[in-house]
């Protein structure tokens, strides 16, 4: 076999990544390359370099951003977007890490991968880094005229604004620094809004031009694909280049004798009091696989369950709110463990802090509870066999762990060949060693290497920070003359035109592409057998490895409207409150030791055509065929033993309220599209409506009105639970799902029969149709929080307005949000991402934006949608290009488990075989009339639709501008 230029160093067979794994190093240059290959259909393919930044200007987070907006091969302005604007991959997406780039992909379809890889190597290594992919992407001054107000814009540079305005954010980022006071982890390589305009595109070339090259690369490669193309791909890519030293290594930080204590201030509203605080302690180096092994399990034992000792001594306490921290980190060279509270007074701070050392005094002394260690052996052990990485591929996993060694000249099978580790932990543990007593000793209670790290609320810094950044740009714009403020003004309107300025057809040309005749021609049916009796009970044989994937679902159309608010958190009681025989640190423990995980939630849907409301309590379990007589055990303890003792109750819920508060709004500060467009889809259907109050920004209302029942009326509340279970806990209209291969479906469906016989066969009166009543809400609101950014939703529901669903409309949808609101919203406007989505069930548009510096551009933005259409006739190119895509998101790659769990939800809502085959012939023959037609539709959209926006200072001005009705959230 040609190797074209690559000479192999070791290939060893890991059961662990089901194939074989190949480390090859490239003769002329130094790369190398770590190719697994097994039969997993989701090929995967990555480029990485060591990036150790210098400062906290963020030119490696800017240059992420940068590299893929064109290359020499592919002269197009974001070569990124016009692959996901047809491709049917299945990643596509970049990542800055502290002193990593990565530059993934994947794919099932083959032709896609190549094409995926080839604009990939090319981004990296031939980039078109002008000056202004450099201005758009980082910072650039912003200049309406000569002597308007100028500002900074940029889409990095808004994004970490929109990172630095979230308390979490901030007080992660501190925490790293301050165990890392001499390394280059003592920087912010995403980039402080405060020196990113310090970067100058000099240095910005410097930092592409002294890493991006073949010396500093590492290529990864995972899946079905043949490895002589792998190797051929490779060499050919790099076949013009010569070694060069690259020196990019990443120091280690030497060891401090003596604990630090950090104070930090965060953005906060009027009125608050509360503090975030976390220790953080330096571990050894992540190249000790089986240390990083022993803390990964000590990290479930001190906080992984409810009843963890650490995290319950924590919010038992009553100091906090909720825990905080990132507990384990492994992706740095040198490992760390960061744990603490937020929502805690700053008095209180000292205390909390002496109680963690407390704790992991008493635990290091007295010895962890065996029930603990088994939670602690099992829980791991069943993730690393499981391997399920969600909805990232498994070869997207497997290269993030090789890297933990690898970038650092380890060895990258290391991470991934786990089971000898394992082996050999778990026989030390069956010895009788206190292996986690002594690690709690020598890396928490006798290492002085730690900091404390205090985030302290100033409700003054959000107001600070935009007078500072107002008073840099205006004395930017004082310190020019008339002629160089006419220059700035005339830059920044060639900028705009040069970003609104069409590709050219050659150019566009250049992007590989699939065709039609490339895509499969059915939709892939996923097995699905449903027997009534008279409870349904559906199974899906798939290949599982051994795991069955179980759900018993709960009607809840006995709720009544008044309990709504209480779902999520009886949902939570069930498998963290304890039961009539165990505790809930007893329960958490067994759950972990005998299963993958036992939880519980609202289930939620839209029936199609009728639009009428699904709603269940979906308690949902996972775990290995020959302990599933102890999963059905478990379930029946949590819904037919529950606890009786009322104080623990009380104490319980109410420490779950302050957790659940607390989580709610960290999310409104790091997710706040999603809040905007729960509160918007909630208008339209009672399923939205159901989401909002069970999830949304209701919701937080209702967390919080029930803390204040708890602590004057606790006893109406334990009421409502208790009133709650009586309506759910019943066996009419349930439903049981599982997922697994032939052997397991048959013993779970038997354990299932018996389980639903338990359950009790009358329930009290109906309620009368939960769900079904949209909420009545404003036309248009704003939440207000001490935010630099803002997330801006506006939404219709179309199906009321007449138009019945057409396949096309997903190809024309997803055309427009990789398109048009990609170019306004993103690249002219400078927010991090916008989107637009319909609800095919249910008929609601909703367009929202990211981490957005505007308000009232965003909302044209989206207005602007139907004209945009109007004036658009899509050439064969990107009609097949936008068909492509659609499909690709229609034959998204699921693993078994969401296979499972697809399945069942398209049964509950009627989304039958037969509307998915004609979705997808719709799709396939969308035609440019389509996308005519829909621009009235979205003209219709536009003047009846809602707005919903969350922000900061621009928020609340376009609030008191246009009268909308406007409330501070935090």
């Amino acid at each position: 076999m040609n190797n074209h230029g690559f000479t192999l160093i070791t290939e060893q067979q890991l059961r662990e990544v089901d194939g074989t794994a190949r480390l090859w190093r490239h003769e002329a240059t130094g790369a190398q390359m770590l190719s697994i290959s097994n039969t997993d259909e989701n090929k995967c393919f990555g480029v990485s370099f060591r990036t150790p930044p210098t400062d906290s200007t963020g030119v490696a987070h800017i240059l992420e951003h940068s590299v893929l907006c064109g290359s020499d091969k592919y002269p197009v302005k974001e070569p990124f977007v016009e692959l996901l604007k047809g491709s049917l991959q299945t990643f596509l997406n970049a990542f800055t890490f502290p002193d990593k780039t990565c530059y993934p992909v994947a794919s099932c379809n083959l032709r896609d991968f190549y094409n995926l890889i080839d604009v990939y190597i090319d981004a990296v290594f031939h980039p078109r880094i002008n000056e202004d992919i450099f201005k758009q992407e980082g910072w650039h001054v912003d200049a309406p005229s000569a002597d308007s107000p100028w500002a900074y814009k940029g889409v990095v540079y808004n994004e970490m604004k929109g990172v630095y305005s979230s308390p979490d954010s901030v007080l992660a980022e501190q925490s790293q620094q301050s165990l890392f006071p001499d390394t280059l982890y003592s920087l912010d390589s995403g980039g402080n809004p405060q020196c990113i305009p310090d970067l100058t595109y000099e240095a910005f070339c410097d930092f592409h031009s002294r890493y991006y090259h073949p010396s500093n690369a590492r290529f990864f490669f995972w899946g079905d694909d043949p490895e002589a193309e792998r190797l051929r791909l490779a060499g050919q890519a790099l076949e013009k280049y010569t070694a060069r030293p690259v020196d990019s290594t990443v120091p280690l930080q030497k060891r401090l004798d003596t604990p630090r204590h950090i104070e930090v201030p965060y953005a906060a509203s009027e009125g608050e009091k509360r503090a975030l605080f976390t220790v953080n302690w330096l571990l050894g180096e992540r190249g000790d696989v089986d240390q990083a092994l022993l803390m990964e399990m000590l990290e479930h034992i001190l906080e992984g369950l409810p009843g963890s000792p650490l995290r319950k001594a924590l919010i038992a306490s009553g100091l906090g709110e909720d825990t905080t921290g990132c507990g384990l980190e492994t992706d740095l060279r040198q490992m760390y463990y960061s744990t603490g509270l937020k929502g805690v007074a700053p008095r209180d701070v000292p205390a909390a802090e002496v109680l963690i050392f407390e704790t992991l005094a008493q635990l290091a002394e007295e010895g962890i509870p065996a029930a603990a260690v088994e939670a602690a052996v099992n829980t791991v052990e069943f993730a690393y066999r499981e391997n399920n990485s969600g909805r990232f591929p498994r070869g997207l996993s497997a290269m993030i762990q090789s890297l933990s060694t690898w970038l650092y000249d380890g060895d990258p099978l290391a991470p991934l060949a786990w089971e000898a580790p394992l082996a050999a932990l778990k026989k030390r543990i069956q010895a009788g060693e206190p292996v986690f007593e002594q690690a709690i000793k020598d890396w928490f209670l006798n290492n002085n290497h730690r900091a404390t790290v205090v985030l302290l609320p100033d409700t003054g810094l959000g107001k600070a920070r935009d007078e500072a950044e107002k008073a840099r740009v205006d004395a930017v714009q004082a310190a020019t003359g008339p002629e160089e403020r006419a220059a700035v003004a005339a830059d920044t309107r060639r900028l705009e035109e040069v970003q609104s300025a069409p590709d050219s057809p050659e150019a566009l040309a250049t992007i590989p592409a699939l065709g039609l005749e490339d895509l499969p021609a059915h939709n892939a049916p996923i097995p699905r057998n449903v027997v009534e009796v008279p409870e349904a009970i559906l199974s899906h044989e798939l290949p599982t490895q051994g795991v069955a994937y179980t759900t018993l679902l709960l009607p809840l159309d006995n709720v009544p409207d008044r309990l709504v608010p209480l779902l999520p958190l009886f949902a939570r009681s069930l498998t963290e409150m304890g039961t009539a025989r165990r505790d809930f640190t007893e329960l958490g423990a067994l759950m972990a030791a005998k299963t993958g995980g036992v939880g519980a939630d609202p289930l939620l849907g839209t029936v199609r055509e009728s639009r009428k409301t699904v709603s269940y309590l979906a308690v949902s379990g996972k775990t290995v065929y020959d302990k599933l007589p102890d999963l059905f055990n478990i379930i029946h303890e949590i819904l037919l033993e529950p606890l009786a003792d009322k104080k623990v109750i009380e104490a319980r819920v109410g420490q779950m309220l302050l957790e659940t508060k607390a989580r709610l709004e960290n999310a409104l500060q790091s997710a706040g599209h999603a809040a905007v467009s729960a509160r918007l889809r909630a208008r339209y259907t009672g399923a939205g409506a159901l989401a909002e109050r069970t999830t949304g920004l209701s919701y937080l209302e209702s967390v919080r009105a029930m803390l204040g029942r708890m602590e004057k009326e606790p006893q109406t509340v334990m009421a409502d639970l208790e009133e709650l279970r009586n309506r759910i806990v019943a066996r009419p209209g349930a439903v049981f799902d599982c997922t697994a291969e032939a052997s397991g479906l048959s013993q779970a469906e038997s354990l299932a029969r018996r389980l639903l016989q338990a359950l009790p066969q009358l329930r009290p009166g109906a309620a009368g149709g939960i769900g079904e009543t949209p909420m009545r809400l404003p036309a248009a609101e704003a939440f207000i929080a001490p935010a630099q950014i803002n997330y801006v939703g506006k939404a219709a529901n179309i199906y009321d307005q007449g138009y019945i669903y057409h396949g096309s409309a997903s190809v024309i949808l997803r055309y427009l949000r990789m398109g048009y609101l990609w170019e306004r919203v993103r690249v002219r406007g400078g927010a991090y991402g916008a989107f637009c989505n319909l609800d095919r069930l249910g008929g609601t548009l909703v367009c929202a934006s990211y981490r957005d510096p505007n308000v009232e551009a965003t909302l044209e933005a989206f207005d602007g949608m139907a004209d945009f259409l109007r004036g658009f006739t899509p050439d064969k190119a990107q009609l097949t290009q936008a068909i492509v895509g659609a499909i690709g998101d229609l034959d998204s790659y699921l693993l078994p488990d969401a296979k499972g769990a697809q399945s069942l939800a398209r049964w509950l809502t009627n989304d039958t075989d037969a509307a998915r085959a004609l979705m997808r012939e719709e799709i396939l023959s969308t035609t440019e009339k389509h996308f005519r037609d829909f621009a009235e539709v979205l003209a219709e959209a536009a003047a009846k639709g809602h707005i919903c926006v969350l922000g900061g200072p621009r928020a609340e001005a376009a609030a008191a501008e246009h009268g909308w009705e406007s409330s501070r959230l935090i």
